[in-house]
């Protein structure tokens, strides 16, 4: 990592980790590119993935607050059981 930092601060923008050798290389030259789209679409992904876990986690809780008791729970009704 140290000289994966190094190499940036010469300004090899290019340069990374080979994940085969454990080399910095440059990337390019390994035909490895990250484009601005893959990096839109992965905070996009996230986004929605948490937002949907927002939504069910709201449902879950309303949920909970709306149901009535029942006879077992101690409610109004249990008097009838006893």
């Amino acid at each position: 990592i140290s000289e994966l930092r190094a190499r940036h601060e010469k300004g090899e923008t290019w340069a990374g980790v080979d994940v085969f050798s454990g080399k910095v290389k440059d990337m390019r030259e390994l035909d490895v590119y990250e484009p601005l789209v893959v990096k839109k679409q992965i905070i996009k992904s996230a986004v929605e993935a948490a937002t949907m876990i927002l939504k069910i986690d709201d449902v879950i809780a309303a949920g909970k607050t709306k149901m009535p008791k029942t006879p077992k729970e101690g409610g109004p009704e249990s008097k009838e059981f006893d």
